[in-house]
């Protein structure tokens, strides 16, 4: 196993985050932590423009994390909410390879 990458669920995932942060994020709360959410949405946009891969990959497992910590402190199983709204395809159009119009939010 040295040296072989750990594949982690959204399921684990989100276990993992509650471990580590659930007390802290449970008495800030999910509005306040709303804001730290979109701090990181902000550097995400900022690597976007002008980050290298590694600082894109970094952003973008911060805006996974913080979303993941309100989501906890809503108690919404992610697994579940994806599963719902993504199990059984594209939810404008229904299919797998989305087929809706480009004009649409699918």
């Amino acid at each position: 196993m040295v040296g072989e990458k750990k594949v982690i669920s959204i399921h684990d995932f989100q276990e993992l985050i509650r471990d580590m942060y659930y007390e802290k994020d449970a008495a800030r709360g999910a509005e306040a932590t709303f804001l730290w959410l979109m701090e990181e949405v902000g550097e995400l946009a900022s690597a976007l423009r002008e980050g290298t891969k590694e600082e894109l990959a970094l952003e973008f497992a911060d805006v996974l994390a913080w979303l993941t910590t309100i989501a906890n402190v809503k108690e919404i199983d992610l697994t579940e909410a994806v599963r719902a709204k993504y199990g059984d395809g594209c939810p404008g159009c229904g299919q797998y390879v989305c087929i809706c119009p480009d004009s649409e939010k699918p």
